[in-house]
């Protein structure tokens, strides 16, 4: 399927997906924010795909929402139309984004700001390039952080720097969300991509029961007692033990070769 606000390529086991309003250093209008549910949905459920990025088409990664975008504000009558748009337009792709079963690398070419940021973050894994930067604006226009990065936010860098960072509005440049835990990698600006893509397709030569089971428990730490995680990690390991993964995985280490993953 072809979509107007995205380029979509799929590339042996990895898809990228580029946001793909140059012109508006892709801001989300609302057309972007329902292909952008779509293609998510999509690979969520896509067998074949193994790892994901998602990153942005010219200088930008995203600039958040286009406040210039008219579409679907005029209705003066729905006094929840904010609650509405956040709720059912973003909210089911960062959600799909944190629990689909393989890994989502974020690989950030410029500004990431506002919900733009709150993809980013929402990814498993970030790649920034070294003159890109995380922005949350809100405070500038008497908002506050939406689209989860209260969350994102706190849990990633805790309370206090969490909070400094939305009430003063300031680019957080690349080198200090690296700093900060925000970023896994920083790179050139060129190799920003190739990068991104050798991670992915180191990534997708693991096991993919292991990166999902991995993913599925860590992301449940975050609100979990360590009990919890303790149990949740013995199921884990109780079911993927003994199969074909684990069984070839094995046998690979006896024979000094690298497993072969279905």
């Amino acid at each position: 399927m072809s979509y107007k606000t995205l380029l979509v390529e799929k590339n042996k086991s990895i898809a990228t997906i580029s946001f793909n309003r140059p012109q508006k250093l892709n801001a989300f209008d609302k057309e972007m924010v329902l292909e952008t549910q779509d293609i998510i949905e999509s690979v969520t459920h896509d067998d074949a795909v193994k790892v994901v990025i998602i990153t942005g088409i010219g200088k930008g990664f995203s600039a958040g929402a286009d406040l210039s975008d008219p579409s679907g504000m005029d209705d003066h009558s729905n006094d929840r139309l904010v609650y509405d748009g956040l709720v059912n337009g973003y909210m089911p792709s960062l959600v799909n984004i944190m629990n689909m079963p393989k890994p989502v690398i974020a690989a950030v070419n410029g500004p990431a700001a506002g919900i733009g940021s709150a993809f980013a973050l929402a990814c498993d894994l970030m790649v920034m390039s070294d003159n890109a930067y995380l922005k949350q604006a809100f405070v500038n226009i008497a908002l506050i952080p939406d689209g989860g990065l209260n969350w994102l936010l706190t849990r990633s860098i805790g309370y206090k720097l969490a909070y400094e960072m939305a009430i003063e509005g300031e680019n957080i440049p690349a080198s200090k969300c690296l700093d900060l835990g925000l970023s896994n990698k920083v790179v050139k600006p060129e190799e920003l991509m190739t990068v991104t893509m050798d991670w992915a397709e180191s990534l997708s030569r693991k096991s993919s029961q292991s990166l999902r089971e991995t993913k599925k428990v860590m992301r449940a730490a975050m609100s979990s007692t360590y009990e919890e995680v303790f149990k949740l990690e013995a199921e884990a390991n109780n079911s993927l033990h003994s199969s074909e993964d684990s069984l070839e995985a094995v046998q690979a280490f006896f024979e000094k070769r690298e497993p072969n993953f279905k």
